[in-house]
């Protein structure tokens, strides 16, 4: 992002305390200031510590002191005698968070963003990021890519924040974009997977006459991720014929039958192979399904979306699940007693900071209604 930058000729020395030089075509001159305590100086409506020095009549005040309190930085060139002040572009100055991993969708929303799903490695593997006019969009070699550029299975790296919406998955505003290579997708299941002894090979290709007919062959090494589509790990030795996969390979890819290319990412698409305590895109919509009408009455202070609220799996016994009902009340003791689970669809609300968030809980096993978490 450019800097806007001041600069301020270096011919008042005297900027900088009560006994001053003033100086004109490269003479100095030594000049008495009047030290005014009393006056004071406002920034924006922010009272500030800066004491005003009065020089013939004129107000002068220590430049550093002053540049900060106006979001400037100061830099002196001692060759051209002058003082330049960059403005601090407090957005650039923030901490933001950074992703890398590969675009799942993309998708121009009404109000002209971009609406990108990005699945990769970090404390954030899964989260939607929106890019806009102030996006900085451009390939590893600094040129410019238009947003409308961007595909599924583009691998980019994303820096963004610092504010991210509490919602499943996270979102927030993409500062900067780097865009990298443009992997090939495939949906489908796995015909085979082996472990070579450079990784893992699998291998994709349908059946004829009971014989497998391979069509597709991609190589795993080091760089290979697997994980779920909520960016959840999963083991290579999870893998089997038969689990859905959607694959992230290329861009080379050989000319042999069957072709080979490297595999970059592979996301694990059957619900068999999510980790304890998480569940299939699939599974979780159905249960976001079943908690909206729940929560209709409450739709004017939902700031979740419908399809992004935050579903997980959470043990019955230990749950603070308030039944209303007897067949309510009846059926949550019966899934204690037996050490069962609950799934719970939750959604932020503009009232949280008061009230905490509006939570549904289901039975695990009979997806039967609960009741609702507590709000404070």
């Amino acid at each position: 992002m450019p800097h806007k930058k001041l600069i301020v000729l270096m011919t008042a020395a005297g900027l900088l305390g009560s006994t001053a030089a003033a100086g004109a075509e490269d003479v100095l001159e030594k000049v008495t200031g009047i030290l005014h305590k009393e006056v004071k100086i406002v920034v924006n409506g922010t009272d500030t510590s800066l004491t005003p020095v009065y020089i013939d009549g004129k107000a002068y005040i220590p430049v550093r002191d002053a540049a900060a309190d106006l979001d400037y930085e100061v830099v002196y060139d001692d060759a051209n005698k002058e003082i330049e002040l960059h403005k601090i572009d407090k957005e650039e100055a923030a901490d933001f968070m950074r992703g890398t991993g590969v675009i799942v969708d993309v998708k121009q929303t009404e109000n002209g963003q971009y609406r990108i799903e990005l699945l990769g490695k970090g404390s954030n593997a899964w989260v939607i990021l929106y890019a806009d006019e102030k996006t900085v969009i451009a390939d590893e070699a600094g040129n410019a890519v238009p947003a409308q550029a961007l595909t599924a299975g583009t691998q980019i790296v994303a820096e963004y924040g610092p504010v991210m919406a509490m919602s499943f998955p996270g979102q927030s505003h993409a500062v900067k974009i780097t865009v990298g290579a443009e992997r090939k997708v495939k949906e489908d299941v796995i015909q085979a997977v082996k472990r070579t002894d450079d990784g893992w090979q699998v291998q994709f290709g349908e059946t004829k006459d009971g014989v497998a007919v391979p069509a597709l062959t991609l190589q795993a090494g080091k760089e290979t991720s697997v994980l779920t589509s909520q960016g959840e790990p999963v083991k290579w030795e999870d893998l089997q014929a038969g689990t859905k996969v959607r694959a992230y390979y290329g861009p080379i890819e050989t000319k042999s039958i069957p072709p080979q290319s490297p595999l970059f990412y592979l996301v694990v698409l059957t619900d068999a192979q999510a980790p304890a305590g998480k569940m299939s895109p699939e599974a979780a919509q159905e249960y976001r399904d079943l908690a909206w009408p729940k929560v209709s009455d409450n739709t004017s202070h939902l700031v979740t979306k419908r399809d992004e609220a935050l579903v997980q799996i959470v043990s019955a016994k230990d749950s603070g699940v308030i039944a209303s009902t007897d067949e309510q009340k009846k059926l949550l003791e019966q899934i204690r007693s037996a050490n069962g689970n609950l799934v719970t669809v939750t959604y932020n609300t503009d009232q949280d900071e008061l009230l905490g968030p509006l939570t549904v809980a289901f039975d695990f096993r009979t997806k039967a209604f609960v009741g609702f978490y507590p709000r404070k």
